[in-house]
């Protein structure tokens, strides 16, 4: 099987709450093609379950950064936001879940995604996910798609809404939903190869 991503790296970024299965499904199948994944967790936003310092950041549905059921060195790496370079990411990428309504608000975050989008790199975003590049004012003009309750901010954000399983605009990547993440990640292999 040919490895059509080998030597690109996608950076995932989440927070609490992010939804589950657009992680790991992510990781799994852009792995697959030979990226390597660095998962960059960031302790901030909401979280239902108690919650006490030390507590890794986890989604939804009960999956931590570091993942449980996946060995980190085999198929993504974890790192801090203050460890990843720009230079060397090729696509970072946003889950959904309430783990963007958090990410929005970190100023480091937008900063990234601002320069990786001027520097032509793939930007990523499935679900609530688009809030993230929405909040890093990159959205206008563009087609994007989303989760239907994200439509409104999209369309208030300047771009044209699409309800189709994902597109890309450029250099922006968007899916709708988990049950997209096939054509979701569809679109940002064929970017990035």
């Amino acid at each position: 099987m040919s490895k059509r991503l080998k030597g690109k790296t996608v950076a995932i970024i989440v927070t609490h709450e992010f939804e589950d299965i657009e992680l790991l499904y992510s990781i799994l199948r852009l792995s697959e093609e030979g990226a390597d994944i660095v998962v960059v967790p960031i302790d901030m936003g909401f979280h239902t379950r108690p919650y006490f310092p030390e507590k890794p950041v986890t989604g939804r549905f009960g999956h931590t950064v570091p993942i449980a059921v996946m060995e980190e060195g085999v198929r993504y790496s974890v790192k801090k936001i203050e460890e990843i370079s720009r230079e060397n990411i090729d696509c970072i990428l946003f889950p959904g879940g309430y783990s963007p309504d958090g990410l929005r608000l970190h100023k480091g975050v937008l900063n990234i995604v601002r320069d990786c989008y001027k520097k032509g790199k793939i930007v990523a975003a499935i679900c609530h996910g688009p809030w993230v590049p929405i909040s890093a004012g990159i959205m206008k003009g563009k087609k994007a798609t989303c989760y239907i309750a994200v439509k409104d901010d999209l369309i208030n954000a300047g771009a044209e809404y699409l309800d189709v399983p994902a597109i890309r605009d450029g250099n922006i990547i968007t899916g709708r939903v988990p049950d997209d993440l096939p054509e979701f990640c569809q679109e940002i292999i064929s970017a990035l190869s």
